[in-house]
């Protein structure tokens, strides 16, 4: 079977996927599309319908180096909730900053879901505008009813 490429909107941006089954090797914001297929649990989490890309599988989570743990540590953020750095850094062992270089180094945001880690007094960063971010949290606040994202701990 081959890996499959293609892209839909959300919002401004085209949100482009290499993919193949339920398995999902790179997603990245682009201004503009490429045509092909999209999961279709991606182009309903991109239309703001009830649909969690965290139920795809993320080449990013294979593994036991301390990225891996780190972005299965961040798969488990419920969708419309959000947690910190330090959060995520506590649960795996490791340091806030390593959880932000992580993040940075995401090769399939939406599939872990990175928009959900936030610094402690804000959002933290988002490549590759810190607006994506933005949207993705007031959209996932939206359909999940919150009127603020829910800030919660990890327990793993």
């Amino acid at each position: 079977m081959a890996i499959l490429t293609g892209s839909c909107r959300f919002g401004l941006w085209y949100v482009h996927v290499a993919w193949q089954g339920d398995l999902v090797y790179r997603v990245r914001f682009a201004p503009t599309g490429v045509p092909g297929p999209v999961p279709e649990v991606i182009l309903r989490y991109c239309a703001g319908q009830p649909a969690d890309p965290t139920s795809l599988r993320s080449i990013a989570t294979e593994g036991d180096s301390t990225f891996a743990r780190i972005y299965r540590a961040v798969c488990a953020v419920p969708y419309g909730e959000t947690v910190t750095y330090g959060d995520i850094a506590r649960v795996v062992g490791t340091a806030p900053r390593a959880v932000g270089s992580a993040m940075a180094r995401n090769p399939t945001p939406l599939v872990v879901p990175c928009h959900r880690v936030v610094a402690k007094t804000g959002l933290g960063g988002f490549s590759p505008d810190l607006s994506i971010k933005e949207a993705l949290l007031e959209m996932e606040r939206r359909v999940s009813g919150r009127s603020t994202p829910q800030r919660r701990g990890v327990n793993r």
